[in-house]
């Protein structure tokens, strides 16, 4: 089961990317004007843009100018492509994350210090300019950082030894959901939330928070896993 998009352009691309996997639209084929397609979908044309653009980056679309656009591939990969699917698919990944950063947070919400505040604040500061200058692998370093931070927090060896052993898995997860150019700076926001929660020693909160981030940024990245509640 998937869970609910959260936007017009979210649920726009669950389903075109839902009707490529089942064959609607096969591989070659040139999807229906966008005109055609954003009436169908009950979409703009700006919203069913990003939608398409998020799908070529994911690989899985082609958007030749004055042609149309045209099915690559029923697999999602990214611009780069997923590099570890012998190691763990990005669905487990996002999974995995979900489930040990959510404790972890609720943990750190309970130990951090005001130092450990004042250098989510500096991590928080230096990754908005990154994002806004389209520093992406900076980016990267900062939010792999955010969250190993809060990992160490939380004081569980056994977690930050898995998700340390799954470093270069991990940072491809966090950089898979820039290639949602237009919500770059989402990133930031969400990480905003977890800090305020550390700020107010809310452990539920910072753990829902989290947990909200993961899901949302998968999504971003065009991955769907069921949560609970969901």
């Amino acid at each position: 089961m998937k869970n609910v998009p959260h936007t017009v352009t979210d649920a726009a691309i669950a389903t075109i990317r839902d009707r490529i996997e089942a064959g609607a639209y096969p591989v070659g084929s040139l999807l229906p004007a966008q005109r055609q397609l954003s009436e169908e979908l009950a979409i703009s044309r700006a919203s069913l843009r990003e939608a398409l653009s998020t799908l070529e980056a994911l690989g899985m679309l082609r958007i030749r100018p004055g042609k149309g656009v045209y099915v690559e591939s029923t697999q999602a990969t990214t611009a780069h492509g997923w590099q570890f699917a012998s190691q763990s698919s990005p669905p487990d990944t996002y999974q995995m994350r979900y489930a040990l950063e959510g404790f972890a947070a609720r943990m750190a919400a309970r130990a951090i210090s005001e130092v450990d505040l004042a250098w989510f604040e500096e991590n928080l500061a230096a990754l908005h300019v990154a994002l806004t200058e389209n520093a992406l692998d900076e980016a990267s370093r900062l939010d792999f950082e955010f969250h190993m931070r809060i990992v160490g927090l939380a004081g569980n060896a056994t977690i930050e030894s898995i998700l340390r052993g799954s470093a270069d898995i991990m940072k491809e997860s966090q950089r898979m959901p820039f290639y949602r150019r237009e919500l770059l700076l989402t990133t930031y926001q969400e990480h905003r939330a977890i800090v305020d929660a550390f700020v107010a020693r809310a452990p539920t909160t910072a753990g829902a928070a989290i947990e909200t981030h993961i899901a949302n940024a998968a999504q971003r990245a065009g991955v769907y896993f069921p949560t609970p509640g969901a």
